[in-house]
């Protein structure tokens, strides 16, 4: 029962968006301090959870449609936040300070949480949620997610044909240009060749990347144009305020790509032939709240070898290397590269000399 009522935390964020938008400016900003200071702090005091459902209970877990509304629901919940900041945007006169706390708290929504859950229900193999994972990824501007990390990042992690795993001494922002752009191009080449197996052209209607390509850009100009009948007049506000939260929120993104797989490379057996995918390709923190707010995306070795498995059955692994705290806190030594080299650099050597065993 804590773990169900504890997945709910995610929802909290939008309350908080939606509160400290009409307390007024710098009230905005208690959303980006409640993430990346407040959860960090309780994640210390509240310590790890590292128990694992009883296999006995897992099928029924497994399927109990309870966990699978709460993704429906914050898909719900996302899309209408999205056009009520819209909305905002069109309508009331926003100073600086404004601005900065709305893209920075809606990036965090659209990037931190929906991006998760995105990928969560992209893994799946219903409709309905493949559906709704390309909706959610359509809101930040990063479709090609979709190709790129189901087909591309869980073949290729760990070794140099990932730009979604980071190097060993890569600064978060050398990463960061790195990965998305490499990984925009390199899911075209995914879908390319799966067309070519099949004797089709590029430009066709089963082209998966067109139209995940254009359905962001679909998706401002239906929602600029509406705002423009609206106000009867042209909403610059609207294109430009759902660009930036994107951009902030697969910034995000990128941000937890970099930490789940820093410098763990899988060993090469023959040339372009590398080892199987197992526990200690990936870092792992089992921070009890942040994993609640996360839908236990932290525990992201099992996800790798387990790729369908759903989150609330996902499990701990103690041989698997372990982050000193949760993605939260982590984002925020990322974004110090000396800091973040000196603490994760020394935990890489001792992952090297145990996987060198």
């Amino acid at each position: 029962m804590i773990r169900k009522l504890g997945y709910f935390c995610a929802f909290s964020l939008p309350l908080l968006l939606i509160a400290g938008y009409y307390l007024g400016n710098e009230w905005l900003f208690m959303l980006p301090v409640f993430v990346f200071f407040i959860v960090p702090l309780i994640d210390i005091l509240l310590g790890t959870d590292t128990s694992n459902i009883a296999e006995p209970l897992l099928p029924s877990a497994a399927t109990e449609f309870y966990y699978l509304f709460l993704l429906y629901f914050w898909t719900l919940i996302q899309s209408v936040l999205l056009i009520w900041a819209c909305y905002e945007a069109t309508f009331e006169n926003w100073n600086l300070l404004q601005w900065i706390g709305m893209i920075l708290g809606m990036g965090i929504i659209t990037g931190g949480i929906g991006i998760t859950v995105a990928h969560e229900l992209g893994h799946k193999k219903s409709n309905v949620e493949r559906f709704l994972s390309k909706v959610l990824l359509s809101e930040v501007c990063y479709t090609q997610f979709y190709i790129e990390h189901n087909r591309g990042h869980h073949v290729h992690v760990g070794t140099p044909s990932d730009p979604a795993t980071s190097r060993k001494n890569e600064s978060f922002y050398r990463f960061w240009k790195r990965s998305v752009f490499e990984g925009f191009s390199h899911a075209w080449k995914i879908e390319n060749e799966r067309l070519a197996k099949k004797g089709q052209p590029i430009f066709c209607f089963s082209n998966e990347m067109l139209g995940l390509t254009l359905a962001p850009l679909a998706l401002a100009a239906v929602f600029t144009l509406v705002f423009c009948l609206i106000r009867g007049d042209f909403v610059w506000e609207v294109p430009v305020f759902f660009f930036a939260q994107s951009i902030f929120a697969f910034s995000l993104l990128e941000g937890v790509n970099y930490i789940e797989h820093y410098g763990l490379m899988r060993k090469e057996l023959a040339p372009n032939k590398y080892e199987k995918v197992n526990t200690l390709h990936s870092w792992n923190s089992s921070q009890l709240l942040s994993n609640f707010f996360l839908f236990q995306l932290q525990r992201h070795s099992d996800h790798h070898i387990f790729p369908a498995r759903r989150y609330q059955v996902l499990d701990h692994h103690d041989e698997s290397p372990q982050l000193p705290t949760g993605y939260p806190g982590m984002l925020l030594l990322a974004m110090i590269p000396p800091i973040w080299f000196k603490v994760m650099n020394k935990k890489l050597e001792e992952w090297e000399g145990r996987s060198a065993k």
